[in-house]
């Protein structure tokens, strides 16, 4: 129960990794805000932990729109009266974007940084300025992957996307460790959620050093300990959790 009478507020927290971190969150002792733009979805999390004993809400969430984001921060603040820890996880669905950049749509190519990139910023913005007014400090994990440290062909969006939340975090840690607010980021590797669906998992598995793919739990499970006191003086890393199949910075 590291995370014991904290409030957290996972986006993008109806399925995959996002899921498998509130899950943990609330296992954890957190009271778990899944906010997310797909209501059955974000339902199903927080059903899940529910049923298990935990504590959670479900926040409806369009995190590149600026109201949206107020709405879902003033409800939390409402709700349980203060904030302590924010991931940002929301992302693109992964398809239409995976194409040369001679055939790239630029609502593909914007449509997947407004989500990362824009909502980051503007989850972030909103947060910051409770858990500043609350001079308690907090807790910031950025979710990127592998594909914000090393760039691949036919992957443009992503990789554009991915490394500007690496940069971001870094900023923010500067930013905001005077006051006691720890920001960090957690790089994927080939891990089996929805997202890797029609992807070859076995040549994943061959990439990494360990010989598998990982699993969200396994993800969920890091997120959860950056989140705790146990970390307290690591900010503004962006930290590979992939195996080995990347091991650079």
């Amino acid at each position: 129960m590291r995370l014991a009478e904290k409030i957290s507020i996972v986006t993008g927290g109806g399925s995959g990794i996002g899921r498998a971190t509130c899950e943990r969150f609330a296992k954890e002792g957190s009271s778990v805000v899944v906010a997310e733009i797909n209501e059955a979805a974000g339902q199903e999390t927080v059903d899940l932990i529910t049923d298990a004993g935990g504590i959670s809400i479900f926040l409806p969430l369009d995190v590149t729109d600026i109201n949206s984001v107020k709405a879902m921060v003033e409800h939390t603040v409402k709700r349980y009266g203060t904030i302590d820890i924010l991931v940002n996880n929301a992302a693109a669905a992964r398809g239409e974007d995976r194409v040369p950049i001679t055939d790239l749509s630029d609502d593909v190519f914007k449509k997947v940084n407004d989500i990362k990139v824009f909502g980051t910023y503007l989850c972030t913005k909103a947060v910051v300025k409770v858990l500043k007014e609350q001079g308690e400090g907090g807790k910031i994990v950025n979710i990127s992957s592998t594909a914000g440290k090393s760039g691949s062909a036919n992957t443009l969006a992503y990789n554009a996307a991915n490394f500007a939340v690496v940069g971001m975090t870094q900023s923010m840690a500067r930013e905001l460790g005077p006051f006691s607010i720890n920001v960090n980021c957690v790089c994927p590797g080939f891990t089996e959620t929805s997202r890797m669906d029609g992807l070859d998992l076995d040549q994943g598995a061959d990439k990494t050093a360990i010989g598998r793919i990982g699993t969200d739990d396994e993800v969920g499970d890091f997120i959860a300990h950056l989140c705790t006191k146990a970390t307290s003086w690591i900010t503004g890393q962006s930290i590979n959790v992939n195996g080995g199949s990347v091991v650079e910075h």
